[in-house]
């Protein structure tokens, strides 16, 4: 998932086409973006006066560098469904999608942040040596649908607030633009909301109320997916799915979460229920199941290792990843998602690792400030310094390029004599988890920008139009997020010791195998 592996043939099969010049375009490209990002300072307030604000620190649009995954700074988060009175006289950190803005005036303007179909009013007022006046214009500026991370004081309104979930306000102190949605949205996610009975009522009572009709739902789904309603579809749909698979007891599942806890519990511990202890996880950790399509309109990695199908007279493809749709989904509001099913890879290379067909186990998530922080001490090397370990080695390697399978398995044995570990993740700046040199897990954080995404797409040689879709989904206001992906077969071959990862597939699919 997120990269392609070149490698030489390890039983008689073609080679990989090299694609060391792609990465270098995509390199130049990437580095080319960053010096645009950074160019007149860190911070880039188009929607500032040009007049000199003491407090300019306060709010502004933030560059693409600080969305990276980064330490752990201490920063406590609320999410929006948490702001309570309780919290009165509190200072909170929250992100959510402006929904609504209502200047009043130069001096205040209201904003509503939503997230995960919760909302909550913002108040964003002139206070001396706390809010300026350039800061409220900033504010009463953004773009709806915009995602913003606000600081501010929880208050509790004399009057109760009836268009909001939340029953309290919060005072800004700062405000800052993560990702700017586009000025004109396809439809505005209060339109999108209103139940058929609220427009049939109001019609009755002579009133006209923008009804947005199925076809330019479907045709802007991720916009269509934030509404209250849908996101609650999304709940139910995957608590009867994951019924579903624990009343079944899907092999996924239950190897997954075997192969999973027995990295960090005893081999006797082999007694626990394996699928409840993954799906308990999850759903814990506020993971939502879905389903995407395994059939689509173009290459979802690039690459030429893609199943072309004829799709009622259309030019199709089989799903190398699921991962441009639960990126989608993440962006269509869901904060986490998960996803467990068939990946269809057309691998014209006969080796032990690789299949044309597996089960996989995808997961995608919002990012605040990192990825993740693991329970133990994990082995963490840049890929500099792997390179720079397989160099002393006498293994020279392309230092832009990806390690193929005899330098992976290489770099295991290096890292196995120098650090006693069989676990290591390769930092690329993706992630990469390798245990005795073979990739099992590979993921990162993604690119949530539309402008450098497209730029990343086209020196990779893929057809911008082909997943304008895609794009168009980040152009609506996107989070910073990140995913990994592992296959299943692979999984249990290192779990088991085995030589060939056919031996782990009920009928395994290769270049050579199609048939039984």
């Amino acid at each position: 998932m997120g990269r392609e592996e070149e490698e030489e043939e390890e039983e008689g099969g073609k080679g990989l086409v090299s694609k060391k010049a792609e990465k270098k375009e995509a390199v130049k490209a990437e580095k080319a973006m960053r010096r645009r990002q950074h160019e007149g300072g860190s911070f880039a307030h188009a929607s500032r006066s040009s007049e000199a604000d003491p407090l300019a620190e306060k709010y502004g649009e933030m560059p693409l560098s600080y969305a990276q995954s980064k330490e752990v700074t201490g920063w406590r988060w609320t999410e929006v469904e948490s702001l309570v009175e309780e919290l009165k006289g509190e200072e909170v950190l929250i992100r959510g999608w402006v929904q609504t803005i209502r200047a009043v005036g130069k001096n205040t303007a209201f904003l509503v942040l939503r997230s995960l179909g919760y909302t909550v009013q913002c108040v964003v007022a002139v206070a001396p040596e706390l809010v300026s006046r350039q800061m409220v214009k900033f504010a009463a500026g953004l773009n709806k649908e915009s995602v913003v991370d606000v600081q501010g004081v929880v208050t509790v309104p004399f009057l109760p607030i009836k268009s909001t979930t939340q029953e309290v306000e919060v005072q800004v102190r700062k405000i800052f633009c993560i990702s700017k949605a586009v000025p004109n949205l396809p439809f505005n996610i209060e339109d999108a909301a209103r139940s058929e009975k609220e427009i049939k009522e109001a019609k009755l009572a002579g009133e006209t109320l923008v009804s947005v009709g199925q076809d330019i739902r479907l045709n802007n789904r991720v916009l269509d997916l934030r509404t209250p309603a849908n996101l609650r579809i999304s709940d139910i749909k995957s608590q009867i799915s994951i019924v579903r698979d624990y009343d079944f007891g899907l092999t996924i599942h239950r190897a997954f979460a075997i192969i999973a806890i027995s990295w960090s519990f005893p081999t006797k511990a082999f007694h626990f229920d394996w699928i409840e202890m993954l799906v308990l996880f999850l759903s814990s950790e506020g993971f939502v199941m879905i389903h995407t399509p395994k059939i689509i309109a173009s290459s979802s990695e690039g690459g030429s290792t893609v199943f072309e199908v004829n799709y009622l007279g259309q030019r199709a493809c089989l799903a190398q990843s699921p991962q441009l749709h639960t990126q989608m989904t993440i962006c269509a509001g869901l904060r986490r998602v998960f996803e467990s099913g068939a990946v269809c890879r057309a691998e014209d290379s006969y080796t032990r690792r690789h299949l044309c067909q597996f089960a996989g186990l995808d997961v995608e998530m919002e990012i605040k400030e990192h990825y993740f922080e693991y329970l133990r001490k994990t082995l963490k090397l840049t890929f500099q310094e792997g390179v720079q370990m397989l160099k002393e080695a006498g293994i020279e390697v392309d230092p832009l390029g990806d390690l193929n399978t005899e330098s992976e398995r290489k770099l295991g044995q290096l890292v196995l004599e120098k650090f006693s570990s069989t676990i290591v993740v390769k930092l690329v700046p993706d992630f990469v988890l390798l245990d005795l040199g073979e990739e099992i897990i590979s993921g990162g954080q993604r690119i949530h920008d539309p402008d450098f995404l497209t730029a990343r797409a086209e020196a990779s040689g893929i057809d911008v139009k082909k997943i304008s879709a895609y794009i168009d989904a980040f152009r609506y206001g996107a989070p910073p997020h990140g995913g990994f992906g592992a296959g299943l077969e692979r999984l249990v071959m290192l779990f088991c010791a085995l030589n060939n990862i056919r031996k782990t597939s009920l009928y395994p699919r290769d270049p050579r195998r199609l048939v039984p």
